[in-house]
């Protein structure tokens, strides 16, 4: 099947605020809606499918939150896959105008989240991360500390136990995230904090202390695709194009008990990763910014060898010699990631194709990394599904 072109018309995010900071979800997405047509120099009428994500919300409050916006009759798809929401969203936004099924389609996202951390909601049916958790626990025994913690804590661990790692490489993490911050008016957490204040923080499980877990936080995030002919219609510039996508489910080595890190997405971001740069005919090596999906410093340090930006059991070495920022090998995170720019769940995928097309545009001020041609992002949910995008500035060949 012929896939056609699809264009980065419009990003859009509004700032992440801390839970009981921020406006309610209708108003949140109003915002970013307004603001991602303005980008992309096009009316709501324009828009012909809407792809909405958010985690904690009743269902078709993707309508009412677009309601406000137009009332257009275009079909209004609500989307949850945990974290991986956000990108999900893009994932089916960019099927429709590569099939050819539609011309011009918005992908939003947002959140609006309470203080503490993700709980189950429903407790009279199974949870779907009931096998998650019972691999973990098989792993490293019965816990009181919360789900995520848990399973992430747990991978940290075992990575250590393998490789030698040290809690202060993963406290590197935390710092690095602030330190990128600072140059992101978006973000939530903006101060400079070394590594070992980040330690002195309150232990939570493993290696991790409180300062190397993301927040709960509310924001939204937009961005419009469009077909080549619609921008050229438009007025639309055809620079910034996804390159190559690929979303991934669990393997069976996700609950075999062998590997903690398949069990929080390893398996499922490598072969994410592969199916890209297959597709594209590239390399890790060729990528200029990444954007990786740090809920945990852990999951920062599993993802630079999953995503193939260092070798397995290498990320300590690729840390401490700065290989995942300025003046290093890749750009990780700009905006200050999860762990500092804040984790609306279903806002957080497509806040980070808002940042990864403003480093491609040249546009990210303070923060732009120089020269960026190809940038990649990477988005899981455990439950699970994996999301892995690769944008081009097609002007930069």
């Amino acid at each position: 099947m012929m896939s056609r072109s699809v264009i980065i018309a419009g990003v859009a995010m509004t700032p992440f605020a801390t839970p009981g900071k921020a406006r309610n979800y209708r108003a949140m997405a109003t915002d970013a809606v307004a603001d991602v047509l303005t980008d992309a120099g096009i009316t709501y009428s324009s828009i012909e499918h809407a792809y909405v994500g958010y985690v904690y919300g009743d269902s078709t409050s993707g309508q009412a939150a677009l309601y406000p916006s137009g009332l257009s009759g275009i079909p209004i798809v609500n989307v949850n896959n945990n974290c991986a929401t956000g990108s999900t969203a893009l994932w089916l936004a960019r099927q429709a105008i590569a099939s050819g099924a539609a011309d011009c389609v918005l992908a939003l996202g947002f959140e609006q989240m309470k203080r503490g951390a993700l709980a189950t909601v429903y407790d009279d049916r199974p949870d779907p991360l009931g096998d998650f958790l019972d691999t973990c626990e098989s792993r490293m025994g019965a816990s009181d500390s919360p789900m995520a913690l848990r399973l992430f804590g747990g991978a940290a661990l075992e990575y250590q136990e393998l490789y030698g790692a040290e809690d202060h490489t993963f406290a590197l993490i935390a710092e690095k995230a602030r330190r990128h911050a600072a140059n992101n008016s978006l973000a939530v957490f903006r101060e400079a904090l070394s590594a070992d204040a980040i330690l002195e923080s309150p232990h939570m499980y493993g290696p991790l202390t409180r300062l190397q877990c993301c927040p709960p936080t509310c924001g939204a995030a937009a961005a419009i695709l469009c077909s080549e002919a619609f921008a050229a219609c438009h007025g639309i510039g055809s620079d910034i194009v996804i390159a190559g996508q690929a979303m991934t489910t669990d393997r069976p080595d996700s609950f075999d008990g062998e590997n903690l890190a398949a069990t929080v997405g390893a398996t499922m971001s490598r072969n994410a990763a592969n199916q890209v740069y297959e597709a594209a005919g590239i390399g890790p090596d060729d990528l200029d910014v990444v954007e990786l999906h740090d809920c945990f410093t852990a999951n920062e340090l599993l993802s630079y060898e999953s995503l193939g930006l260092t070798g397995i059991g290498t990320a300590e070495q690729f840390i401490r010699d700065g290989d995942n920022s300025y003046g290093g090998k890749v750009v990780t995170n700009p905006s200050g990631g999860l762990l500092s720019k804040g984790h609306p769940l279903g806002a957080t995928g497509l806040a980070q194709c808002f940042e990864l097309t403003t480093q491609l545009r040249g546009g990210a001020g303070a923060r732009q990394v120089e020269g960026a041609r190809l940038a990649l992002q990477h988005n899981i949910g455990l439950g699970g599904a994996c999301v892995v995008t690769l944008y081009e500035n097609r002007a930069g060949r």
